[in-house]
């Protein structure tokens, strides 16, 4: 009985995971792509950080390389 309630749970939160983790990691694909970062959108397909890295990318680093080009020139 203990253990049919334990794989209820186990499944609720790896539900729970894929389902917080899904559009972050297309989001950053998306923008790994767009901005031509190959190396972030091999990273980011590969790595399952539980959405971690993918906000990081969302949010500081495709914001660094997007300001860096502007003043280019």
């Amino acid at each position: 009985m203990y253990q049919s309630e334990n794989d209820n749970l186990i499944f609720l939160f790896l539900f729970l995971v894929a389902i917080w983790t899904l559009p972050w990691k297309g989001i950053a694909l998306w923008k790994a792509a767009r901005g031509e970062h190959r190396i972030w959108f091999i990273v980011l397909l590969i790595a399952n950080t539980l959405a971690l890295l993918e906000i990081l990318y969302i949010f500081i680093f495709s914001k660094k390389v997007q300001v860096i080009e502007a003043k280019k020139p």
